[in-house]
């Protein structure tokens, strides 16, 4: 059972592989688990190397880090944005990517031939179709600082958060979310062009991520299980008489 789902989800830990198993109506415990994964090899793998997308030499504003000591309480909260690249077979893409961070949802994604300023507003103008985050936190990279991209969140009455300099640790929460994605998806897969890409991180991003793959921050939900649980009315007690 354990060799299953660790083929299945390959990055999974032994903690979310015992969650995943009692999602499935095992009752072991996740000593076993880790005992058992280590004898058959399955520990996870580093995380790959990252390529530079970030260019902060820029002449725009730069807003203050509105979150680093922030508790963030609601889905809408706080959105995280980041950007990371993909190699296909003959060229390179730009993956532009939008998380609620306390629900860890997808709110906005979009994959580009070029990393320039379309590449993240076509991102963002996704997630603001259907939600509308408090606060907007980003790296400060030219395509987050850029003018087209902080009016559209100025529009829509959102406070812009913009990471220090050379801080990536304070854009965390997006940074996992990119590691996640190269190493459960984009790493695992071998896609033959740019609409192949598309269709698949889309599938991964909207269906895999959000539906299916559970989070240990989220005692062991997917996103969508998670906000639907903390969106639901409360249950109203039948009165005693």
């Amino acid at each position: 059972m354990i060799e299953e789902v660790a083929q299945l989800w390959p990055t999974y830990g032994y903690r979310r592989i015992t969650a995943q198993l009692r999602r499935q109506g095992w009752s072991g415990n996740a000593k076993r688990v880790r005992r058992l994964m280590g004898e058959r090899g399955l520990q996870r793998n580093p995380p790959p190397s990252k390529r530079r997308t970030t260019n902060s030499a820029h002449p725009f504003p730069r807003d203050p880090n509105l979150v680093a000591d922030l508790e963030v309480v609601a889905p809408d909260h706080v959105w995280v944005a980041d950007i990371t690249y993909i190699k296909l077979a003959r060229e390179v893409v730009y993956l532009a990517v939008i998380m609620a961070v306390f629900t860890r949802c997808m709110r906005g994604w979009h994959l580009g031939h070029r990393l320039d300023q379309a590449l993240t507003v076509v991102a963002l103008q996704r997630g603001l179709a259907e939600h509308t985050p408090a606060i907007h936190h980003s790296d400060q990279g030219v395509q987050y600082a850029a003018a087209v991209y902080t009016q559209l969140l100025q529009a829509a009455n959102v406070q812009i958060s913009l990471a220090a300099v050379g801080q990536a640790w304070q854009n965390g929460s997006a940074e996992r979310l990119v590691r996640t994605i190269k190493e459960e998806e984009v790493d695992l897969s071998e896609y033959e062009d740019y609409r192949d890409a598309y269709a698949q991180i889309g599938r991964f991003l909207e269906d895999v991520y959000m539906r299916k793959r559970i989070h240990s921050a989220l005692g062991y939900l997917t996103p969508v299980e998670f906000e639907n649980q903390w969106l639901a009315p409360p249950a109203i007690s039948e009165a005693v008489h």
